[in-house]
């Protein structure tokens, strides 16, 4: 997002932040009701753009919103999204990817409080690995000709009873209402989102053998120093990588693989 959708998307934040600081909020059922209004104004373009239009005052554009939600969500709901319309957005869109965000937010900050949000964020990484492993499995979960409901029903039959309940809530949105995305791109996002509820980045780390519990300890300690924010690591184990580590931080990598160190001799040799 640029510009005007950037400072908006902020300001949505902090309201958010500052209602599900409030432990009596329901942040899981915040992030359900955010959830269905995101689907809706996907849907809805004309509304969309009504809602949005810089021409139109943002105290009539927030009183319209409350209007169209008034009993169908909770009164939380109603006034951040009311807030969101208040604001000033540069393209349409941006409004619908914002509420996104708040409703996957929410559903975090359900499993922060729960205190399962490590085992969420292990759990995307992994969910994300099989897909990639898995054309038909992707697929399947993809497929357009398919109805939503029953790409729901395939996703649940795969996670339901092996992952906690805000991960199957994430993946499922992604899968039922992809919004344009790939699974995999989504899935990323999530990951990252996840992270940043803590302020920590996200490491991936391959390496040819389990990690023991003291060389996870210091890598992850040392990542911290060098980029100065706590680091997550997903691990991965790939006896192709032969030996030594592999970390991928964001789009920058770090390469101590003999696997690494064979081809970078290799092209020497040919070069």
């Amino acid at each position: 997002m640029n510009g005007a959708s950037r400072e908006a998307l902020a300001t949505a934040r902090e309201s958010l932040d500052a209602l599900t600081d409030n432990t009596s909020v329901d942040a899981a059922e915040l992030a359900g009701e955010l959830a269905a209004v995101t689907a809706l104004l996907d849907r809805e373009v004309s509304l969309r753009r009504v809602l949005t239009d810089p021409a139109q005052n943002g105290d009539a554009k927030a009183e319209l919103a409350g209007r169209l939600l008034a009993g169908q969500v909770g009164g939380e709901t109603a006034d951040l999204v009311s807030g969101a319309v208040r604001s000033r957005w540069s393209r349409s869109r941006d409004l619908v990817d914002a509420l996104e965000e708040l409703a996957n937010t929410a559903d975090l900050t359900a499993a922060q409080r729960a205190g399962v949000l490590d085992d969420v964020e292990d759990e995307l990484f992994r969910f994300g690995r099989i897909v990639d492993a898995n054309p038909e499995l992707r697929s399947a979960l993809t497929e357009k000709a398919a109805a939503p409901s029953r790409r729901g029903e395939l996703l649940r039959s795969l996670l339901g009873g092996r992952a906690d309940a805000a991960t199957v809530r994430l993946v499922g949105r992604l899968v039922t209402v992809p919004r344009g995305r790939s699974l995999e791109q989504g899935i990323d996002s999530l990951s990252k989102l996840a992270a940043a509820r803590r302020d920590r980045m996200v490491a991936v780390v391959t390496s040819a053998v389990p990690l023991s519990d003291g060389q996870k300890e210091r890598l992850g300690a040392g990542l911290a120093r060098l980029y100065g924010r706590e680091m997550h690591l997903n691990l991965e184990v790939d006896p192709t990588v032969i030996g030594g580590i592999s970390v991928r931080v964001g789009d920058e990598v770090i390469n101590g693989t003999i696997a690494d160190r064979l081809d970078e001799a290799k092209r020497r040799l040919a070069g």
